[in-house]
């Protein structure tokens, strides 16, 4: 597999440095393998009721987010790569308010629907 372009542009920066955003892009694929398996588990666990189309959204906005958040997560980390091989600051990314919210929303959604059922 070819190099990126980026990778030939600047100096190479302290491994140490390279080494912990390649641990952080590792932990958002952790993310979003527990995204998936979310998605897995409420569609097996919850129970049936007439609430299974909600049941059935939440586990699709796990799924897309788990679907999704390597493509962000490999994004971010070229992205701190290139800012430290050109001495820049790192790039600010509203990921983590993200993500927070919506597991946040879809943890007390799934709360109620337990509830109700």
């Amino acid at each position: 597999m070819a190099e990126p372009r980026w990778q030939r542009e600047g100096t190479e920066p302290d491994y140490r440095f390279s080494l912990a955003n390649e641990r952080t892009f590792l932990a958002w694929i952790r993310t979003a393998l527990a995204l998936l398996a979310g998605a897995i588990a409420v569609i097996q666990f919850l129970p049936s009721s007439a609430l299974s189309g909600l049941r059935t959204a939440f586990a699709a906005v796990l799924a897309i987010g788990g679907t999704v958040l390597p493509v962000i997560a490999y994004r971010r980390w070229s992205a701190v790569q290139r800012a430290m091989r050109n001495d820049r600051p790192l790039p600010f990314t509203p990921l983590l308010a993200v993500v927070s919210g919506v597991i946040g929303i879809l943890g007390a959604g799934l709360v109620v629907l337990a509830v109700v059922s």
